[in-house]
């Protein structure tokens, strides 16, 4: 089991339809939603976030388009989560997204490099990292340590195990 974090962009959550589109793939790909807040990101929480592109030129358009209305955070939760979310977004580039992998998230959804949808940790280091910025009070070894499968039993619940 593995924990990744999901920023589904303001510009889809401003879309009913998009966001419910997002949320289906979601669930249809066997992801467990553990956490989800929707929220109007602060200047400093997305300052801290996109930390590592400061000074890089597409900085200012990136945190003015994650300031521009609220978005939908969740902690996603499944075998090999990190690997798996980063399929379904595809890549960065919705331009590439559009013609190499026209099925992905940022493929179907996507409008520009900085408007491309959501959002998915690359390590889990970088999930671990980017959690706390908005979920303070979550303990990811408390939340695998509470849901860890041990010597599960076909046809039973492994917690049962226990």
């Amino acid at each position: 089991m593995e924990l990744t974090l999901c920023i589904i962009k303001p510009h889809v959550v401003t879309a009913p339809h998009t966001l419910k589109a997002i949320k289906d793939i979601i669930i249809l790909n066997n992801f467990h939603i553990v956490d989800s807040l929707i929220t109007a990101m602060t200047k400093d929480q997305v300052e801290v976030f996109y930390n590592e592109h400061k000074g890089k030129f597409f900085y200012n358009r990136l945190v003015t388009q994650m300031r521009s209305g609220p978005s939908e955070i969740n902690i996603l939760a499944r075998e090999d989560a990190i690997r798996k979310w980063r399929e379904l977004l595809g890549p960065t580039k919705v331009y590439t997204s559009r013609f190499s992998h026209p099925d992905t998230i940022r493929g179907m959804y996507g409008i520009s490099d900085t408007r491309n949808a959501a959002h998915g940790s690359d390590s889990p280091e970088s999930a671990a990292r980017e959690i706390s910025i908005f979920f303070p009070h979550f303990s990811i070894t408390k939340w695998l340590r509470d849901n860890e499968l041990i010597s599960p039993v076909p046809g039973r619940n492994a917690r049962a195990n226990r």
